[in-house]
């Protein structure tokens, strides 16, 4: 049965990405977990552009450009200043943010509940930005406060579909469903095909 509403975002996951320079496809690290998950808003990026002719619209163009947005965390974890925004430990064990750091690509991995299954997710090249540096003194209740980074997923080349893929997803029952997390699924070409 299909799912009426999805909920509660859980699991999230990343996987730094090595990009092949000739090919454009990328290869994946182990998913390390990022705790802390409290909303994610990625926006769809890209327009359908049609072409009239003939007093109709002919053709539509679709550009899928990925998404863009906000991955909100209670915390962005210490691991990922370090995989992914590129930050380094000094021999005092501070984390130092450098002013000249190349966008580092990873897979995002995530999973929403549902009112039948739960569905998994994967943004296959995502870059990602600094959180901001904020906060507010204590009150007299404690409420704590969250990191946000901006999340910026685009295509990246599949060599067994031989194209351009941004995103996939599975639902609990799935072939890839049960070790969805222990490494980047790739999607693969039907054998009937």
């Amino acid at each position: 049965m299909a799912n009426k509403v999805k909920y509660g975002l859980k699991n999230v996951y990343y996987a730094v990405a090595t990009i092949d320079a000739s090919t454009h496809a990328a290869s994946y690290g182990s998913p390390k977990a990022f705790p802390g998950a409290v909303s994610m808003s990625l926006d769809a990026q890209g327009e359908l552009t049609p072409f009239r002719a003939d007093n109709v619209d002919y053709w539509i163009g679709n550009a899928n450009n990925g998404y863009q947005g906000d991955l909100e965390m209670a915390l962005i974890t210490d691991d990922f200043r370090k995989d992914i925004l590129g930050q380094v430990e000094d021999a005092n064990g501070m984390l130092v943010e450098l002013k000249d750091v190349e966008a580092i690509h990873f897979a995002l991995m995530f999973q929403f509940e549902g009112d039948e299954k739960a569905t998994r997710h994967v943004l296959y090249n995502c870059t990602a930005t600094r959180p901001a540096a904020s906060g507010n003194t204590t009150e007299e209740t404690i409420e704590p406060q969250t990191e946000t980074t901006q999340i910026t997923a685009s295509s990246i080349f599949n060599t067994s579909l031989g194209q351009e893929v941004v995103k996939a997803s599975c639902k609990d029952g799935d072939t890839d469903y049960a070790n969805f997390f222990d490494a980047v699924v790739q999607p693969t070409a039907d054998s009937e095909s």
